[in-house]
């Protein structure tokens, strides 16, 4: 028996590799006889640029980068001549490049990311995606081909301006003053200056990679969902939502390209709809190029079954998230999946259903999430070696 253990991050406490691992020890510490094979997956969320650097044996560059509140740090991104290219305007699928040809690849979240702040620091009417941009920058040193940008677990709701501002592109009231008070001072937007705009980008293939389906604006959009989750108040996502509206409204009527309903625009807190309206940025399903990219179907080739999981698996889930993409690609091949999450529906869901055979939560006892967290990787291992003397039970 070769089981594939292919999991997205559990958010705000382990990492896909360390989920991976967690889940092998379990299967380790059971009676079961078999062989496996550790598959974390990225849709786009924290954590991917990392996996795709190792998938492609990606250089790491360190470079400077402002974090989301304009303060200078350490980052870094990833070099690789093991390059993809995309095709398409929106949802793309990778293809291997020919040789000679390089990518660059950036992890928004470890210049932008949430994980940067202190909870006493979230302020997303006032922090900006610069140091991401600060990133792609000093990437364009090295004269890449295309760059990459894993998209997810931004503290950051400014539409990408901070990315773009970065890259020379100036915000303009209707003084012609530069608005630097972003996103906030966006309510104040008249024009869009790109005298100043770096022009090695328009010889870049750019891809962002998305973990949501989201609109930048409206009820669904990335004010409203993901404000809340990076401190913003009512108040707040109400001045977000009228600061994204106006920065849509001048990218139409400046550049003709409509952000409003543009699927995936509301990932990263709106910066793909901004990477797509002035840059002229691909926005990929984030697992499905992971999956195409790092060679997951011959990993599924050599696999009797399949335990992927992440921290809630839902509804949610099947709107592009990593498990689904495991999943999905999984069932095409007919291999049974067992999915693993601190938090299940308590109802049973046929959409899950036709996805994942078997749906197991890792928690042992009731506790509160801050509680539950820390014990994430003993709970998967727990809940692994379960997994595993049921099947050596049922002799499978």
């Amino acid at each position: 028996m070769h089981i594939l253990i292919a999991p997205n991050a559990f958010k705000n406490s382990l990492s896909a590799e360390a989920a991976a691992d967690a889940i092998l020890l379990g299967l380790e510490q059971s009676q079961l006889r078999f062989t496996a094979e550790c598959f974390p997956v990225g849709d786009g969320g924290d954590g991917t640029g990392d996996l795709l650097m190792a998938r492609l044996g990606a250089k790491r560059i360190d470079a400077p980068a402002r974090d989301p509140l304009g303060r200078e740090r350490m980052s870094y991104y990833g070099i690789s001549s093991a390059a993809a290219a995309t095709s398409g305007q929106t949802t793309s699928t990778a293809r291997d490049m020919p040789g000679g040809q390089t990518t660059a690849i950036i992890e928004m979240a470890n210049s932008s990311g949430l994980r940067l702040l202190a909870p006493q620091e979230l302020a997303p009417l006032h922090a900006a995606s610069w140091g991401t941009g600060d990133l792609i920058r000093a990437a364009l040193d090295k004269n890449p081909t295309h760059i990459i940008v894993g998209m997810g677990g931004s503290a950051t709701v400014d539409g990408g301006t901070g990315i773009l501002s970065a890259l020379g592109v100036r915000f303009l009231d209707s003084n012609g003053r530069e608005i630097t008070d972003l996103p906030a001072g966006l309510a104040r937007l008249a024009s869009i200056d790109l005298k100043e705009f770096d022009p090695r980008l328009k010889n870049v293939e750019l891809s962002v990679l998305c973990d949501v389906d989201n609109p930048l604006l409206g009820p669904q959009g990335a004010a409203a969902v993901f404000g809340p989750q990076k401190g913003a108040s009512p108040q707040d996502v109400e001045k977000l939502e009228q600061a994204l509206q106006r920065f849509a409204a001048v990218v139409q009527y400046q550049l003709g390209i409509s952000l409003t309903d543009l699927p995936k625009g509301g990932a990263a807190g709106g910066a793909a709809a901004g990477l797509y309206g002035v840059l002229g940025a691909r926005l990929a399903d984030g697992i499905a190029y992971f999956l195409n990219l790092s060679g997951f179907e011959k990993a599924l080739e050599r696999a009797d079954w399949v335990i992927t999981g992440e921290g809630s698996l839902d509804e949610q889930t099947l709107k592009g998230k990593g498990p689904f993409g495991v999943a999905s690609a999984a069932k095409d091949r007919g291999l049974p999946v067992i999915g693993l999450a601190g938090r299940l529906p308590r109802e049973k869901s046929t959409s899950l259903d036709n996805y994942f055979d078997v749906l197991l939560p890792i928690n042992h006892e009731v506790a509160p999430l801050g509680d539950a967290l820390p014990y994430t990787g003993a709970n998967l291992t727990a809940t692994a070696r379960a997994v595993g003397n049921l099947l050596a039970l049922a002799g499978v």
